[in-house]
């Protein structure tokens, strides 16, 4: 028996991870900053909290919104693609063949042997060869929109839970400091998990996410301190 050769290439990863983090950072930032802003203002704590459960909702919403709608559209542009590939392979069916051995011996492989293998494949599945070859659709990349705006929606409410439950838990007082250490700690988490995860060296991934989300925060608070102090 011929033992499988499995290999793990984190790369691999690199889709719903890149989705994931994305969102999760998304509802940490955008709650966090929200919350500081409001707070920096001289607003009170239930009026912050309320401020920070309508940005949850209305993020998640946004989120799932834009996501559904982007990747709607890249299906249709798929089903599209594919259904002009389909007549293609109806009207010509030989020059679809030469078209996908062209596209073998352009990733190495001599005249001869490119031939065999677009016969082969497309008399198993000349449309799925097309789909994946030509126009680089595959089964595992092609598009969801429920499936997306699902995720979207629910990683950008997992993470915004964070910088809220801070809020419920702590005394106005000490709010401010509270919110912006657990975001920026949380952060910091997660920019390194992604970074393991994906491969890539850890601290410039910490850095990184660390450094622009400080930067919003403060933003955010100052426009509160600004407007607070006017009005």
């Amino acid at each position: 028996m011929v033992r499988r050769h499995r290999e793990n290439h984190r790369i691999e990863h690199s889709g719903w991870l890149r989705a994931a983090v994305l969102g999760a950072n998304d509802g940490i930032v955008s709650i966090a900053c929200l919350v500081l802003g409001v707070a920096t203002a001289n607003t009170g704590h239930e009026n912050i909290m309320l401020v920070g459960i309508a940005g949850l909702v209305a993020g998640a919403m946004s989120m799932a919104t834009g996501e559904y709608v982007s990747v709607h559209s890249q299906s249709d542009t798929e089903k599209a693609a594919l259904t002009e590939e389909r007549a293609e392979l109806e009207a010509d069916f030989h020059a679809e063949h030469r078209e996908l051995t062209a596209i073998y011996m352009r990733r190495g492989l001599d005249f001869a042997l490119a031939g065999q293998v677009a016969e082969k494949l497309m008399a198993h599945d000349a449309l799925g060869a097309h789909a994946r070859d030509e126009l680089g659709i595959t089964e595992n990349s092609a598009a969801r929109p429920l499936q997306a705006a699902l995720a979207s929606a629910s990683s950008f409410s997992a993470g915004a839970a964070l910088p809220l439950a801070v809020v419920a838990l702590t005394p106005q007082t000490h709010l401010i400091f509270a919110v912006a250490l657990a975001a920026l700690v949380s952060l910091a988490a997660l920019g390194g998990l992604a970074a393991k995860t994906g491969g890539a060296k850890i601290l410039p991934g910490v850095v990184r996410v660390t450094f622009w989300s400080a930067l919003a925060m403060a933003v955010t608070s100052g426009v509160g301190i600004l407007f607070g102090g006017v009005a």
